[in-house]
């Protein structure tokens, strides 16, 4: 490696830690990121709702952007996985999988969340393809398809409302007993929208493409689309070992400066937000790249 200390070490090379690393590489700051090459997106096969890139590959997305970000001579990429960190009065030394210890004054942590799936045979193979959990990344190209919303809280409805925007022929699974309450029944069976509280066994699909779902009462219904939410966990265990903040939905408590509660920590992308996008995670990359640099200056002023 080329420095005995970095001025950031960024923990994630995806969308948000690029933009981070881009950020700082132009203001001529020695950065490593380290990258365990497994984006929770890896499975979605295109990538929308971002202008100039709508509908590119997502994988083609990042090669091309560390590409761009390698062109800066003070940035370094290593394919390793962070596996803990330690504060060393005011810096942090990072260590890896593969033994390294890495230092630097600023940490920024952009490794995303992990998605927990749930325990219904094919789902994994269908999540990000046809297994979706936004309508703006992902409905435009499943308008008016027979879709499932897969919802088992308090939130079935209003994501239920939400998605009849995009299809008419809408099936909601609670997948056991339904939490809706009698108006909200009412409401959506006047709207054609049918309540199916069967719980699911398995689904069928062709290459992660959804075509029945199949129920444990050995009932099943063809399908072209499933929305749900997953519950997660944060993807890394560094930013909770380190002491930072956690909020009650389990993302990592940011100010606007995208800082932590931990002087000198920062963290961008997936793990601060529910609004998971690729255009939110380079933004929130972009501004604590650029915040790192202003606290680097500050100091050395």
């Amino acid at each position: 490696m080329h420095h005995s200390k970095y001025d950031v070490i960024i923990i994630g090379g995806s969308f948000s830690g690029l933009s981070a690393a881009m950020a700082l590489g132009r203001s001529m700051r020695s950065v490593l990121v380290i990258d365990s090459g497994r984006p929770c997106n890896r499975q979605t096969p295109a990538t929308h709702n971002v202008i100039t890139l709508d509908g590119e590959k997502p994988g083609n997305i990042i090669l091309a952007a560390k590409k761009q970000v390698l062109l800066y001579d003070t940035v370094f990429l290593i394919n390793d996985e962070a596996k803990s960190a330690r504060q060393e009065g005011p810096d942090f030394v990072v260590t890896t999988a593969s033994g390294q210890s890495q230092k630097a004054r600023k940490l920024i942590i952009t490794s995303g969340i992990k998605d927990i799936m749930p325990d219904i045979e094919g789902f994994t193979e269908c999540w990000g393809i046809s297994i979706l959990h936004c309508p703006y990344c992902h409905g435009y190209e499943v308008i008016n398809k027979k879709t499932g919303i897969l919802s088992i809280d308090e939130m079935a409805f209003d994501f239920t409302k939400m998605i009849s925007h995009w299809t008419k022929h809408l099936t909601l699974f609670t997948n056991g007993k339904s939490p809706l309450s009698e108006k909200q029944k009412e409401v959506l069976k006047d709207r054609n929208i049918k309540v199916v509280e069967s719980e699911l066994l398995s689904i069928h699909h062709e290459d992660g493409y959804v075509k029945t779902v199949n129920f444990k009462d050995d009932s099943t219904l063809s399908l072209e689309a499933l929305y749900t939410r997953l519950p997660f966990e944060q993807n890394s265990g560094i930013p909770e070992a380190l002491g930072c903040k956690i909020n009650d939905d389990g993302y990592i408590e940011i100010d606007e400066f995208q800082r932590t509660s931990i002087s000198g920590l920062y963290a961008a992308g997936d793990n601060t937000t529910p609004f998971r996008s690729v255009s939110a995670a380079m933004a929130s990359g972009n501004m604590a790249g650029a915040f790192v640099n202003k606290e680097l200056i500050e100091e050395d002023f």
